[in-house]
């Protein structure tokens, strides 16, 4: 004889053992208010001993929903959009809840055709992921259902954006360099399109009037988000203004180029030229010579907080507006160099 299929444990056989009605077994299980405490842990319990796990399709279906999220990217291979998405990933799963995640790759004809085929799976809601923290055209109006911003502002201020705070970063940066006494102080960054890089420099010269200073160098350099820029850079700086003694970087790239030319040229880090960098970019911030003191955007806590504001809008209070995430300071030995250990005396 051939072995008989074990049969699936229902909600019936549940509420059986719990000596309750399915719907009063369907609704403790669902977490609902109207079923009283001791009710709702002698269903718990009796579906703990059967082993029972709700068909989270059929769940779905009644509650009107499917337990799917829509994540809609531009630049899935960018520097920032796979931190971000770790996050919410971890916190949507932490919620039981599926993705299904869509690269545009900046093609507008693309995002509407993953647009329309999310919205075809029935998602309950969607995060929609910029590449620069700037402004992107909203999608709003063409989603209905529940859509939360990430790393990029829409231009609808009805709708509800999470940025990383690259004003408070830049503040972070600048006043633990004045805070080590430094005093001549320029500042090398990316192109000037990209509001990050003109928020920065702006923030970068108030912090520095508060204190009585001046930006080294009369003017931030732009350019743009690679070594070989900071490299570049650096060698125009130190001809024109030889006396700096600390270099505010846009990015880790930056840094790490800004970094080469000094120690070629002869100078030490941080004894004669302290480096600042951004983004925290571990492959640059710590293979650098000497790891890099650099601002950390909080990537992933960015995408878990983006899920928080979308479970609170599909649970009927939407927010809206936009929200800056601040920012930390990992300080290494670009600005704090190591205490070395003096050999004991001998006994």
């Amino acid at each position: 004889m051939g072995r008989q299929r074990t049969q699936a444990v229902t909600l019936s056989d549940v509420a059986r053992r719990a000596g309750v009605s399915v719907a009063t077994a369907s609704k403790a299980l669902n977490d609902r208010a109207q079923v009283a405490a001791a009710t709702r842990q002698r269903v718990l319990q009796a579906a703990s001993e059967l082993s029972f796990h709700p068909n989270a399709l059929a769940r779905g279906l009644i509650v009107g929903r499917t337990r799917t999220i829509g994540l809609l990217t531009d630049e899935l291979g960018g520097r920032f959009s796979i931190p971000i998405l770790l996050g919410a990933e971890n916190a949507l799963g932490n919620e039981q809840m599926s993705v299904l995640l869509c690269d545009a790759r900046g093609d507008a004809i693309r995002r509407q055709h993953y647009i329309r085929t999310l919205l075809a799976r029935r998602v309950d809601g969607f995060i929609v992921l910029g590449d620069s923290n700037d402004l992107r055209p909203s999608l709003t109006r063409e989603i209905p259902v529940p859509v939360v911003y990430v790393y990029g502002e829409s231009t609808d201020p009805g709708d509800f954006s999470l940025l990383a705070d690259d004003e408070g970063g830049a503040r972070l940066a600048v006043e633990h360099l004045v805070a080590l006494g430094r005093r001549r102080i320029a500042h090398v960054t990316g192109p000037h399109g990209y509001r990050a890089a003109r928020d920065r420099a702006s923030v970068m010269r108030a912090v520095l009037a508060e204190h009585g200073l001046s930006l080294a160098g009369t003017d931030p350099l732009f350019g743009e988000w690679s070594q070989r820029w900071g490299r570049h850079a650096a060698r125009m700086l130190l001809s024109a203004e030889p006396e700096i003694d600390a270099i505010f970087c846009g990015n880790d790239q930056i840094a790490t180029g800004v970094s080469q030319t000094l120690l070629d040229l002869g100078r030490r880090i941080p004894d004669d030229v302290a480096i600042v960098g951004y983004d925290n970019w571990e492959d640059f911030a710590t293979d650098c010579r000497p790891p890099l003191t650099t601002v950390d955007l909080n990537l992933e806590q960015l995408g878990a907080t983006a899920v928080t504001h979308l479970f609170a809008a599909l649970d009927g209070t939407p927010s809206s507006g936009v929200v800056r995430q601040p920012c930390r300071l990992v300080v290494r030995e670009s600005t704090v160099p190591t205490t070395v250990p003096q050999p004991r005396p001998p006994a």
